[in-house]
């Protein structure tokens, strides 16, 4: 195991609540369960019933029941195990509010696809605990997400207003209320990429804009997963993203990507839909559909926050910086 991971270990299991809606008209709890976790068929759902591991309205299931609207179901998760993860990064600035990190690829920022314990959440948790005695008063917190692949600039705050404020920029950096017609962005995301070769005849330097809508589409292992949508699509969120070609290079092109909206895995989606896919990614097709076996968070891609401009509740700029990895900076250069 290299320095600073955390090895793949077991954690304590987690309880998984759903409550009903409308009058399910027929449905059972298998059949929910089935439905709403397609990672398991029935018959996996069988066999946690069997286990005990359901519940309904706080008492433990021994056969399969109807529904009624209101019904309050439990999954009792027994522990299992999470993979191993990278467990240190390198602090960039922190001025007792306001903390920003460069994460490490392979690190998920908040529990979710079957790690729990093994996040940044959970990791600040603990530093925090030990750091200041178990007071979470003023615990860092992520302001924002990066997938985990996703290495670099990452904010978190401590102060729930702060992170309010921040999170409002980071989504949707173009649309501020109190900006002007003109006026510059406050808030600027910059991010490196390797992507499989554009099939734009684009010169060095030159940019071109992507806008393609982002929203759900079905998938077989996850219920839904978001991918590239058609205008005016029910339910389609818009999306910009301005593409640099930096450096040609034999099956790939190095890229950075400004992105002023903060959809997700909206660099993946809009790269994939122009017609080239971050290099190595294992679930976006060229055109910006998913791959029906493969779920979003899957590596193999090469992307990076690089650089961050970002305007504090203070009214001060904030310009950062994560050092590129290797790979990702020009070739010869290491810019």
């Amino acid at each position: 195991m290299a320095e600073g991971w955390l090895p793949a270990a077991f954690n304590r299991g987690w309880t998984y609540r759903d409550r009903i809606g409308a009058e399910p008209a027929g449905a059972t709890v298998l059949s929910f369960y089935a439905a709403r976790y397609r990672h398991s068929d029935r018959a996996v759902w069988t066999q946690r019933l069997a286990a005990g591991e359901l519940h309904r309205n706080g008492s433990r299931l021994r056969a399969d029941a109807a529904l009624l609207a209101g019904d309050q179901l439990q999954w009792h998760r027994p522990p299992w195990e999470e993979a191993a993860v990278p467990g240190s990064w390198q602090l960039l600035f922190d001025d007792g509010d306001l903390l920003v990190i460069d994460k490490p690829s392979g690190l998920p920022v908040l529990p979710a696809g079957g790690f729990l314990e093994h996040t940044l959440l959970r990791l600040l948790e603990r530093r925090h605990s030990e750091e200041a005695g178990g007071d979470a008063a003023d615990m860092p917190r992520p302001v924002h997400r990066l997938g985990r692949f996703t290495s670099g600039l990452l904010v978190c705050a401590r102060r729930p207003t702060t992170r309010a404020w921040l999170s409002d920029q980071l989504r949707e950096s173009t649309a501020g209320a109190a900006r002007q017609v003109g006026e510059a962005p406050c808030c600027r995301k910059l991010y490196r990429a390797l992507t499989e070769p554009l099939p734009l005849p684009l010169k060095l330097g030159e940019s071109i804009t992507l806008s393609t809508p982002i929203g759900r589409r079905p998938h077989p292992l996850l219920n839904q997963v978001w991918c590239a949508a058609a205008d005016g699509e029910p339910g389609a969120l818009a999306a910009r993203s301005t593409l640099k070609l930096l450096e040609r290079r034999p099956g790939a092109d190095l890229v950075e990507v400004a992105i002023a909206s903060g959809r997700p895995h909206q660099i993946r989606i809009h790269a994939a839909a122009l017609g080239a896919p971050l290099l190595g990614d294992p679930l976006y097709l060229p055109g910006g559909l998913a791959r029906a076996e493969v779920l979003p968070g899957e590596g193999g891609y090469r992307l990076h926050a690089h650089r961050l401009v970002l305007l504090r509740p203070d009214g001060e700029l904030l310009e950062l910086e994560a050092p590129l990895p290797e790979g990702l900076g020009l070739l010869g250069s290491g810019a």
